[in-house]
């Protein structure tokens, strides 16, 4: 990066000498430039993340609150590698250094991801700006970013088994500051079924640091009282419990399960169309298989596609994975 034509800086710092009036310091989130005329840019760090913060022995319920970090001052301009660690952006975020006022430009698109358009998607979700190669920019810049989601806002991801939904769950909150990852499947427990516990941890290794995880089926609950981003997954897993719960997978179910199941649905729909939250939630795309050959297949399938039908009736975005690629559901 060459600022101002008259000097360049590396993530490791500056490359030839600095001119006078310029100040260039290395700091824990990446190297900043402070200019004659006040601005201030920061071109952060590509590497490992810090440390997670550990829990107060009381942890809050609000997602902000849970881990605290001393606010630094925000800068001007903030440039980061978009593709090599996206997740910095909520970082910078987190601790202050990205204000309101801060303009994000997303750097770095290669072969990695798969075109130049799919990189500027991925920024708009994160609120940056994606300029091309060679492009000029003045700090503050003369174009903004795009508003990215905020609260109230329902994102619904379906897709089927291994079709990429989760990635782009994820992927789509990785600039937020506060995240709930709020997981509806059962424990995970090794000595009883080795291979789940080994999908559980290999979803938690991926999630940013400060992501707090709250193992819950009390979705409306949740989703009532959150502020900052929630991610669902999955609305399959919590509607297999609730069924289970009801007694439908018993071979003669109490006469009223499908009331109760019922009940719920439209207890978590309620929620879901009230929520202050920015939430995304996965669901697993029930019409692409055949016909269930069991009565409680067939009561699942049927039960699923209606939640998915309703909670995407009330959703601001709704989009289909297939294959790892997205299609937005217009």
């Amino acid at each position: 990066m060459t600022v101002d034509d008259r000097f360049r800086i590396r993530d490791s710092g500056t490359a030839g000498p600095v001119p006078p009036g310029y100040t260039v310091t290395s700091t824990s989130h990446g190297v900043l430039v402070e200019a004659p005329d006040g601005g201030r840019l920061l071109y952060a760090r590509s590497g490992p993340g810090p440390a997670p913060e550990a829990p107060p022995a009381e942890a809050p319920s609000d997602a902000s609150s849970t881990y605290s970090s001393a606010p630094e001052q925000q800068v001007d301009m903030v440039i980061v590698d978009a593709v090599q660690r996206p997740e910095v952006i909520g970082e910078l975020r987190r601790s202050g250094v990205i204000g309101v006022t801060t303009a994000v430009v997303a750097v770095g698109g290669d072969h990695r991801v798969r075109s130049p358009e799919e990189f500027a998607r991925r920024a708009r979700l994160w609120g940056a700006l994606a300029p091309g190669d060679g492009t000029v920019m003045t700090c503050p810049p003369s174009v903004w970013p795009e508003p990215r989601p905020r609260g109230p806002h329902r994102t619904l991801v379906t897709g089927g088994a291994r079709s990429g939904k989760s990635t782009e769950a994820e992927l789509r909150l990785l600039a937020e500051p506060t995240v709930v990852y709020a997981a509806t499947g059962p424990a995970a427990d090794p000595e009883v079924d080795p291979e789940w516990a080994a999908r559980v941890a290999r979803h938690i290794e991926r999630r940013p640091w400060w992501w707090r995880t709250e193992r819950t089926t009390d979705l409306a609950g949740l989703l009532r009282r959150e502020r900052g981003a929630v991610l669902v997954d999955c609305l399959g897993t919590w509607l297999t419990w609730v069924m289970g719960e009801c007694g439908l997978w018993e071979e003669e179910p109490p006469r009223d399960a499908e009331e109760r199941v019922e009940a719920a649905v439209h207890e978590l729909l309620e929620a879901w169309r009230a929520t202050s939250a920015y939430v995304v939630a996965v669901t697993n795309e029930v019409g692409s298989g055949v016909v269930p050959a069991t009565r409680a297949g067939r009561l699942f399938q049927d039960h699923l596609g209606l939640l998915n039908q309703w909670a995407g009736a009330e959703s601001e975005d709704v989009v289909l994975t297939v294959a790892g690629r997205v299609v937005e559901l217009r």
